[in-house]
């Protein structure tokens, strides 16, 4: 979590957060939140090495310490430190005292080391799991007591201090001799009675395990600077609290404080102020109610404070007066609900309206339960809505409008005038967050809403949205509207203030909605005899395979069974191991197999096989199924606001993904085909994500390839092995290529030779050779980095933010991993906003010419269009500039242009 001036938030909110859950849930006289005090402690004095292997703290974390520390005490905590010591000794000192002084004591905990303390007058929880350890959950959970668990983690040593146990002896083996002997000194004492490698290595570390229990052991007799009576319960700073919420940005807990503030005077409200305190849990602030909320700032959320006026329009004359506020509002939040979720065949149930926060009506058209009030008719409904719904002059918002569209539509009804889509704003601002409506509710608005499943049920007693009692529908579909204006109100004017963004918005992703709409209801003709033959085919290649398989193993076995297949490569043909799993087990995902097939045969099979078996199961036998009887075409689904880069993602059925490296992938695309009296046309912008790193870095080197319009693989490999472009030969540019498209995507050297299957040496050699001839491209990574670090985000070239939540991450895998994206997001994202606003382009075109032509598909960077023969010599002259004239690069844009009678021919 950040706040909106880029300070790390997520270790103050989770901290705060912890503490509010256990105060409520554990009510104490006395608490302490203890931390360790900067500096070396007397353990240090002893064992130099302590602790030496643990990472630095990742900046991000350590710029919230101090505001911790403040927030902490601001809720009203005493907050303690107390140098040379580490807050575990601290913990452990008030819990022996509070022992002597028979008071019950919890300590809220993830460090295991702390089970030590455990006795009749201690016990343990952890507030991130919600488990509790008393005397008896010790020894479920580690499989000895309490005044054993010294010696349990001396045997098995503390990896994360450093302090190392006996080696190749683990939980098991240590119970094991614990149970049996009594002790760690008695297992010391018989340490020549173990056998095997356990009992050498044991016998080669007696000396050092008296020094690993000391430091392992918590100091109980700290002196602490304070009595228990300074640990009694505080108020909160009734100043610095609210301050504070307001800095971080955690404004479900600022508005609960301030709400409650009006509460204070009330009577008996005393007794509800005083929310008593755990051993490391919350403020207990009375005036705030914190700590009553599930968790985080969606606990501390509360159904809409604001007063609301819902109603339910039962009749014509309570339709007709709404229908003349629809008329004269400004702008109109609209919703559907509906019997079915498929966008091309829901049927309506009800409608909803919002012309003002908290003045909303539901219309309900087709309720069917028994007992259910009489309604205006849905074809009466409609009729009387139709031009209001039709009118492009009245501004309508709604949540999903591609959505809304495909729902009027199937009624027949062209929806128009949508101004606004609140989840595409969200996307805009933020497209690295949860869109559903709840989360947008309770993030910009501080709201709770109802959820679906409130109205409707779950699983096997869910009911249709037709069964629902309408009062109930009015409260849920009322609401939807309602939060969704809300909604607008609270994104539209943060995109509206920004030109880039308000650009991406207003340009690109609502014109872009209304062009996906259209193409979806369009479809894609099938030829499904083809699409059958060829899943025969697979099959009778699938059952040769079978048969291979069997003959290189000596035996059947299921090839769909990674157990089996386990069993048969690594047990039984001992083939060597190249990964394990989580668990343990040898791998045999598809890079395993891929690495073991060049040097083994059945591998190879295997591979072959799945690909195969995905392109039936996936394919060849799905897509016949999917197709929609009314209309005899397959019709996917484009989500607009899925991918952080912008790009569209293609569903049920994924038309983006079908292979086409493979002769049987390239197949299935055969069957993808026009209607007779038309062709399918590919228009394909060539190398774009290149052209686009020309244009990002501004390399001189590659802005001039581009510009002279030549092969730009050809033309780097010339530059990189300093010879003739004409004398570069296949392999050379094969190399160059992977460099080149490795780049773009942040390919370390080692990951390009693994691709290349060369040594890491030469894979290093052509990357240094790269960026000595193209210095622009180095220095463009390198400020791109930069500047993800410091905003954490990059941009597109027309102002997309694209955010890298790893981008500071301590983890530096999962740094670097942000940082290779941070370096291609910004091509990615760019060509995701090209091809957008060709498709804008492209279909505004078709529109003003009244063309026959549709388009029909939308894969990476291609465009696929179903045209009308006697238009095509207008489509391969007129559509490359189309595409190409949708921005001005510093290098020139290129589209390819294929016509054939199926998709895999025009190519």
């Amino acid at each position: 979590l950040r706040n909106s001036r880029n300070e790390p938030t997520g270790a103050i909110y989770g901290v705060l957060n912890m503490l509010k859950k256990l105060a409520a849930d554990i009510p104490a006289d006395y608490s302490a939140c203890v931390f360790d005090a900067k500096g070396k402690t007397f353990r240090d004095d002893w064992y130099p090495a302590y602790k030496a292997n643990r990472a630095t703290m990742p900046g991000d974390l350590g710029a919230q310490i101090e505001p911790i520390h403040e927030a902490v005490q601001a809720l009203g905590w005493p907050l303690v430190m107390i140098d040379r010591v580490e807050a575990d000794d601290v913990i452990g000192t008030l819990a022996e005292f509070a022992t002597r002084n028979n008071i019950k004591t919890v300590v809220s905990t993830g460090d295991k080391d702390m089970a030590q303390l455990v006795n009749d007058h201690v016990t343990l929880v952890n507030t991130m799991s919600g488990e509790r350890f008393d005397r008896d959950g010790v020894i479920h959970k580690f499989g000895v007591p309490p005044e054993l668990i010294l010696d349990y983690f001396t045997l098995v040593g503390d990896s994360v201090d450093n302090i190392p146990g006996v080696d190749k002896v683990g939980p098991k083996t240590a119970c094991k001799w614990l149970n049996e002997y009594g002790s760690l000194n008695a297992v010391i004492a018989n340490a020549g009675k173990i056998g095997g490698v356990v009992g050498e290595n044991l016998r080669r570390v007696v000396d050092w395990l008296p020094q690993a229990k000391k430091l392992l052991t918590i100091k109980c007799d700290v002196d602490l600077p304070f009595a228990l009576e300074d640990l009694r319960h505080r108020q909160p700073d009734r100043e610095k609290l609210p301050l504070l919420f307001e800095r971080f940005e955690f404004k479900g807990w600022l508005r609960e404080l301030r709400e409650s503030r009006g509460q204070d005077t009330e009577p008996g409200n005393q007794d509800a102020e005083r929310s008593s305190q755990g051993s490391a849990g919350d403020a207990g602030d009375a005036d705030s109610n914190l700590g009553k909320g599930p968790g985080g700032m969606a606990g501390a959320a509360t159904k809409a404070p604001l007063a609301t006026d819902y109603q339910t329009l039962l009749t014509d004359e309570q339709l007709d007066a709404w229908l003349g506020r629809l008329q004269s509002a400004e702008l109109v939040g609209i919703g559907t609900r509906t019997f079915g979720v498929d966008p091309q065949s829901a049927q309506l149930v009800g409608l909803a309206f919002a012309i003002a926060a908290g003045k909303a009506a539901y219309l309900p058209l087709a309720h069917r339960y028994p007992g259910a009030p009489e309604h205006i008719p849905l074809t009466a409904a409609l009729g009387k809505l139709r031009c209001w719904l039709g009118d492009e002059t009245r501004p309508k918002l709604a949540l999903c409008a591609k959505y809304e569209t495909h729902i009027f539509a199937n009624h027949g009804v062209a929806l128009s005038g949508v101004a606004h889509d609140v989840f595409l704003q969200s996307y805009v601002l933020e497209s690295h967050k949860p869109r559903d409506r709840h989360s947008l509710a309770l993030r910009h608005l501080d709201l709770q809403t109802l959820r679906y499943e409130d109205v409707v049920g779950k699983g096997v007693n869910q009911i249709g949205f037709d069964q629902v009692d309408i009062e109930r529908a009015t409260a849920y579909a009322a609401e939807d509207a309602d939060i969704t204006l809300r909604l607008h109100s609270a994104l539209y004017p943060r995109i509206a203030a920004d030109a880039k963004l308000a650009f991406i918005y207003r340009q690109i992703e609502m014109p872009v909605s209304e062009v996906l709409a259209r193409m979806e209801r369009n479809g894609v003709l099938l030829d499904i005899p083809l699409l059958e033959a060829q899943s025969r085919e697979l099959g009778d290649k699938m059952l040769a395979l079978e048969g291979q398989a069997y003959e290189q193993a000596g035996q059947p076995f299921n090839l769909n069974s990674p157990k089996q297949i386990q069993e048969i490569l690594f047990d039984k043909l001992k083939l060597p191991v190249k990964k394990k799993t989580p668990s343990g087990t040898p791998s045999t995902d598809e890079e395993v197999l891929a690495e073991l097939a060049l040097d083994y045969p059945l591998p190879k099979i295997l591979l072959e096989y799945r690909g195969l078996s995905k392109l039936k199961s996936t394919y060849t036998d799905k897509l016949p199924r999917m197709l929609n009887r009314a209309t005899g075409r397959v019709h996917t689904n484009y989500a607009q606001a899925v991918a952080v880069t912008g790009r569209l993602s293609s569903n049920e059925p994924n038309l983006q993904n079908i292979p086409v490296r493979t002769i049987e992938g390239r197949r299935i695309r055969e069957a993808f085909v026009a209607p007779p009296g038309s062709k399918i046309v590919s228009a394909d912008y060539s190398q774009v994500e290149l052209r686009i790193m020309a244009h990002l870095s501004g390399d001189q080197g590659l802005v001039k390839a581009f510009a002279a319009g030549e092969d730009i693989h050809r033309a780097t490999a010339a530059e990189i092995f300093e010879i003739e472009t004409l004398a570069v030969s296949s392999e050379q540019r094969r190399y160059i290529k992977a460099v080149n498209f490795g780049l773009i995507y942040g390919m370390s050297a080692f990951g390009l030779a693994a691709q290349l299957g060369i040594e890491r040496g030469a894979a290093q050699a052509y990357i240094e050779r790269y960026f000595s001839r193209y210095p622009g491209v180095k220095a463009y990574m390198d400020r791109t980095r930069q500047e993800a670090r410091e905003n954490g985000y990059v941009e597109t070239v027309f102002g997309r933010r694209l955010f890298l939540s790893e981008i500071r991450a301590g983890n530096m895998a999962r740094r670097q991993a942000a940082e290779r994206a941070a370096i291609n997001a910004p091509m990615q994202g760019t060509a995701a906003d090209l091809i957008k606003l060709a498709m804008v382009a492209v279909q505004r075109w078709l529109t003003e010419q009244q063309l026959a032509a549709k388009l029909i598909m939308q894969v990476h960077d291609e465009l696929v269009l179903e045209v009308p023969e006697d238009e095509l010599a207008l489509m391969r002259q007129e559509l490359p500039g189309w595409m190409t004239g949708v921005a001005e690069l510093n290098v020139p844009l290129v589209v390819d242009i294929g016509i054939g009678a199926n998709w895999e021919k025009a190519h």
